[in-house]
C-alpha cells in the first residue's frame, strides 16, 4: 500500500478486505510453517520467548503458549491511544501479517479485518513495549481484544471486548501454531503513529507556508527572498517548493515590494540613513531556508515509514521459495523511531520560527508598525495578545524539550537479551505531541496575524489567499479588542487549521 492508500483507510470508515491471491499465498504460508515445525526447533512455536528460548515446550502446551504470551504481555500503562491511532496500529498489522511471512493462520486475517472494518479498537495504552522486539506490549493489547478479552473502544465508548463481539456477532480468535507471537512481534503500533504524524504534519507545514508568507505580506517585504532566481542558487528540492509555494499564495497581493523600485533607484542613495529595512529579520526572509529541510526530513520519513508498514516486520520469517524459516531481527524499530525523531526536531524548528514571527509581530520595537501586542485599545488599560504570547512561549519550550532523541535513549531488559533497543513507539508518541503542540502555537500566531491585518486596515490590499483566511479568523477569534478570554478563540482557530485533517486530500504541498 502506499501513503495515499494507508491515510484513506485510516481516515475513512470504507470497508477494507485483503485479496483472494494473497489469502491463497498465506495460507499456503501457514500450512508450510506447520509442516516445517514438526521436527524442528522454531522459535515462538515450541520454544519459550526471549530468553527463556533456550526451554522446549511440551507438545500438550503449545496453544496455550500463545494464550500465554498475549496475556502476560498485556501491562500496558498510561493514557489510551486514540482510536484513530489504534485503527491505524490494526491496518498495520493486517497489512503485514498479509504478506504471507509469518505463517499466521487466515482466522487473524480474517479477525483482524472483521475489527478494522466494524470499528472496533482493542484498548492500547501508550506506555509499553521498548520497540526492539517489536511493539510487544502495545500489541499485546491488540491482540487481547483479537481473542476477545479486555476491552475495546467502538465509537469512543469502551466496552467489554466480549460483550462488543457478542453485539456484533463476531467470533474471537482462535489462537493456532504462532499466531501470538505473530500479532505482538512486530513494528505496527510505531509505524500506524508515525503514518498519522506524517499525515498530520504535512498539513501543518502547508499552514506554516501560508502564514509566514502572510506577514511577509503585513510587513510590505521585498519579493527576492523567496524569487525563483535567489531560491534556485541552493540545491536543496524542499526549500525551492516552499518559496514556489510563497510566489503562488502571494500572486496577486497588492502590499509585496520589488527591490529594484525602492533601494535600486538612484535616489535611494542620498540619505546616511535609510528609512526603508534593507532587509527583514531572519524569521520573515529565511523562511524557504528554515521550512525547505523540514519539508524534505517529511518527504523522506514517508518513504521510510510506507517500507517499513509494507515490510514483514516479524520473527522468525516464513520463507516458501527457499524452503526454510529465518530467525533475525525484522521487529527491531530503529527506522521508525530515527525518522519520528527528525520529524520532532524539525517541527519543533518550525514551532520556534512560528513562535520568533509572533514576537516579531507583538513587539513595537521590531516591527516599527504595530501598537505593542497588538492593542488596539487604551496601552496599560488593555493587554492585546499579550497574554496568549505567554502561552505560544511556554509550549514552544516544551516543544524544545521533547524534541530530545529517544532513538539513543536505548535501556538493555529481558535480561539482556533485548541489550539494544530503538523505543520506537516512544518517539512516534512524543512526535504526536509536538505536532500537537504546534498547531496550538500556530493558532495563536494565525489571530495575531488577522489582528495585524485588521490595525493595518490592508484588507483589500493582501492577496485573495491572505483574505479567504482573514475572513475566517476575524469571525472565529472576535473579542480581543475587549480582553475577553482567550482559551476559547484559540480552541476554535485550532479547530479550523485541522479541518484539512478529516479532508482525505493528498497534494498536501499544494497551498
Amino acid at each position: 500500500m502506499n501513503f495515499s492508500e494507508l491515510i484513506y483507510v485510516i481516515l475513512s470508515t470504507e470497508t477494507y478486505h485483503i485479496n483472494s491471491d494473497q489469502r491463497k499465498k498465506i495460507s499456503e504460508a501457514h500450512e508450510f510453517l506447520l509442516s516445517f515445525a514438526e521436527n524442528k526447533v522454531i522459535y515462538g512455536i515450541n520454544t519459550g520467548f526471549g530468553p527463556m528460548a533456550q526451554y522446549k515446550i511440551a507438545q500438550s502446551e503449545l496453544k496455550n503458549l500463545q494464550y500465554r504470551l498475549v496475556r502476560s504481555h498485556a501491562a500496558g500503562t498510561g493514557d489510551v491511544l486514540t482510536e484513530e491511532q489504534i485503527r491505524a496500529t490494526l491496518l498495520c498489522r493486517l497489512n503485514t501479517l498479509s504478506l504471507a511471512k509469518s505463517g499466521v493462520s487466515s482466522e487473524v486475517i480474517d479477525v483482524l479485518e472483521n475489527f478494522l472494518n466494524a470499528g472496533i479498537y482493542p484498548e492500547i495504552y501508550q506506555h509499553g513495549g521498548v520497540g526492539a522486539s517489536g511493539d510487544l506490549v502495545q500489541l499485546a493489547h491488540l491482540a487481547l481484544g483479537l481473542i476477545g478479552e479486555g476491552y475495546s473502544y467502538h465509537n469512543r465508548i469502551r466496552h467489554k471486548t466480549a460483550d462488543l463481539l457478542i453485539e456484533k456477532k463476531i467470533k474471537p480468535l482462535d489462537l493456532k501454531l504462532r499466531d501470538g507471537l505473530a500479532l505482538i512481534n512486530g513494528t505496527s503500533c510505531m509505524s500506524g503513529i508515525a503514518l498519522i504524524n506524517i499525515w498530520k504534519a504535512q498539513n501543518l507545514i502547508d499552514w506554516s507556508i501560508k502564514i509566514s508568507a502572510m506577514i511577509n505580506e503585513l510587513i510590505s517585504s521585498y519579493d527576492d527572498s523567496f524569487s525563483a532566481a535567489l531560491n534556485a542558487a541552493k540545491e536543496h528540492e524542499g526549500q525551492r517548493d516552499v518559496a514556489t509555494l510563497m510566489r503562488t499564495f502571494l500572486k496577486d497581493s497588492k502590499l509585496i515590494k520589488k527591490r529594484e523600485e525602492h533601494l535600486f533607484v538612484e535616489d535611494s542613495m542620498t540619505a546616511d540613513k535609510f528609512q526603508e529595512k534593507v532587509q527583514e529579520y531572519y524569521s520573515i526572509r529565511c523562511v524557504p531556508q528554515i521550512i525547505g529541510p523540514v519539508l524534505d526530513t517529511l518527504k523522506y520519513a514517508e518513504k521510510v515509514v510506507v517500507n517499513e508498514v509494507n515490510s514483514a516486520n516479524d520473527n522468525p520469517i516464513t520463507d516458501i521459495e527457499s524452503n526454510n524459516v529465518y530467525h533475525g531481527g525484522n521487529f527491531h524499530g530503529d527506522y521508525v523511531a530515527f525518522e519520528m525523531d527528525k520529524i520532532k526536531i524539525g517541527i519543533t524548528k518550525l514551532t520556534m520560527l512560528m513562535e520568533r514571527q509572533l514576537n516579531y509581530l507583538l513587539n513595537a520595537k521590531l516591527n516599527e508598525k504595530f501598537p505593542p501586542f497588538l492593542n488596539k485599545g487604551v496601552l496599560g488599560l488593555n493587554f492585546g495578545l499579550q497574554g496568549m504570547q505567554f502561552t505560544a512561549t511556554s509550549t514552544t519550550a516544551e516543544n524544545q524539550t521533547l524534541a530530545n532523541p529517544m532513538y539513543t535513549h536505548s535501556i538493555p531488559c529481558n535480561n539482556d537479551n533485548q541489550d539494544i533497543v530503538s523505543m520506537g513507539t516512544n518517539s512516534a508518541l512524543l512526535a504526536a505531541k509536538v505536532i500537537e503542540n504546534a498547531f496550538q502555537v500556530l493558532s495563536i500566531e494565525l489571530i495575531a496575524v488577522a489582528q495585524a491585518i485588521d490595525i493595518a486596515e490592508c484588507k483589500n490590499k493582501i492577496g485573495t489567499e491572505s483574505r479567504k483566511i482573514f475572513d475566517v479568523i476575524s469571525q472565529l477569534a472576535k473579542g480581543i479588542d475587549a480582553d475577553e478570554p482567550g482559551f476559547e478563540k484559540i480552541a476554535r482557530v485550532n479547530a479550523y487549521l485541522k479541518e484539512g485533517l478529516k479532508k482525505i486530500n493528498l497534494t498536501t504541498t499544494k497551498l
